[in-house]
């Protein structure tokens, strides 16, 4: 079972203004300093996903507001990401009975909360198949998907790799079912049937981020236990590539950018798109243009005058010739690159220098000025277009990312 963003983020403020009422007048053993310090860094971390990192943090602000069932229920939550997160087969047991407890407390204070239920349904081992989500057409396949997931969530790894094989048994398309099956691989520490799960995974559907991302995470381990700088290296390299996939494939959501975050730490690379200042420029119904200019810049407007030229031309009767199908204009892939590449032209032929511009044209050598848009500069209209490219230019945005995006400190 793979752990989701808890949906009620709201409750990181709710739980400071909680705090701040309760004063932490309830607690003796430590200052009201470090318990600030705890809200502070628990629940950042709790907001950021990084629910490891906040769970001894949150474990003393339990204990300063036993109360607040919203905070239980945070608690909880990590307590479920430390079991599925550890080698320790002991502690990963121990962990989920823990969450279930805090989840059971942060009920009877009187959370009314889906989730909380539903957590509780399933690490008591009485989650019922039958509400769960619909996993495929078959339904006696969908079922033993649904109790995969619930005995991985109860830590009951083997039984859940039965359950996950008949399903695929029954039918092989089930990306669920192959992923978490990964997953059980992974606790098992068994590194190639969870490389053969996710790869079956990314073969079912290969436009899906997760099974890019998470078969990361066998080679980060195996990095990790290496004590050998080449092998080392080279399992790093391997979780690198499957994080640019994961990346490319969904660049738009909040957890793909995660998984080539962590690598960089790691590995002590720095990311980064190009740095070009592109001109902030609102086109009305009519096609006026409304710029900010920078107060420092005041060639601004002439340095890019071709490319606003292009997009209000585009704006006002190239994007429904185009794109005839389409009843409302949006900002498209196809309109941006043009206006680049008329302005670099044009920028050309006045012998205009720009240090932004030189790196356009660069991209645009190199066959990757599309990549660059679709990765660093796109608005909603741009992203529409970002499925189709990646279907068929996969490897350019791929090689957008290693040339441009990742720089080593090595």
């Amino acid at each position: 079972m793979s752990l989701n963003p808890i949906k009620c983020i709201g409750l990181y403020v709710f739980i400071c203004f909680a705090l701040m009422s309760f004063g932490f007048v309830s607690v003796k053993a430590q200052t009201e300093e470090e318990l600030k310090q705890a809200m502070v860094k628990g629940l950042t971390l709790f907001q950021q996903q990084r629910y490891i990192e906040a769970l001894p943090h949150l474990e003393l602000l339990v204990k300063a507001v036993p109360d607040e069932p919203k905070l239980r229920f945070a608690y909880g939550f990590c307590l479920v990401a430390q079991s599925k997160q550890t080698d320790n087969a002991e502690l990963a047991k121990q962990s989920s009975v823990k969450a279930l407890e805090q989840f059971k407390i942060a009920k009877q204070l009187g959370l009314k909360d889906e989730m909380n239920d539903a957590l509780i349904k399933i690490l008591s081992g009485e989650g019922d198949p039958q509400d769960s989500q619909t996993y495929s057409k078959n339904p006696e396949a969908s079922k033993l998907v649904a109790q995969g997931e619930n005995l991985f969530a109860q830590s009951k790894y083997d039984e859940a790799i039965a359950a996950l094989q008949k399903a695929l048994s029954i039918d092989p398309n089930i990306y669920q079912a192959a992923l978490s099956l990964g997953d059980c691989y992974v606790f098992k520490k068994d590194w190639a049937n969870a490389e053969k799960s996710y790869q079956k995974a990314i073969t079912i559907n290969p436009n899906i981020e997760r099974a890019y991302r998470y078969s990361a995470t066998p080679l980060m381990r195996q990095a990790s236990e290496a004590t050998d700088t080449k092998v080392r290296n080279g399992f790093l390299d391997q979780a690198r590539d499957r994080y640019i996939e994961a990346f490319i494939t969904e660049p738009y959501s909040q957890m793909s950018p995660r998984g080539i975050s962590q690598w960089a730490e790691i590995s002590g690379a720095k990311l980064g798109h190009p740095k070009i200042e592109f001109p902030k420029i609102e086109i009305n119904e009519s096609g006026q243009v409304t710029m900010a200019r920078p107060a420092d810049k005041p060639d601004y407007n002439s340095e890019w005058k071709t490319y606003i030229a292009t997009r209000v031309n585009w704006h006002k009767e190239k994007f429904a010739k185009t794109f005839p199908n389409e009843k409302q204009y949006r900002h498209t892939l196809q309109e941006e690159a043009e206006a680049i590449r008329a302005n670099l032209k044009s920028a050309k032929e006045q012998k205009l220098s720009h240090s932004g511009f030189e790196i356009l044209q660069k991209l645009d050598d190199e066959g990757l000025l599309e990549a660059f848009i679709l990765m660093a500069q796109a608005d909603d209209g741009i992203a529409e277009d970002h499925e189709a490219f990646l279907k068929n230019n996969r490897p350019k945005l791929r090689q957008y990312v290693l040339n441009y995006v990742i720089h080593s400190e090595k």
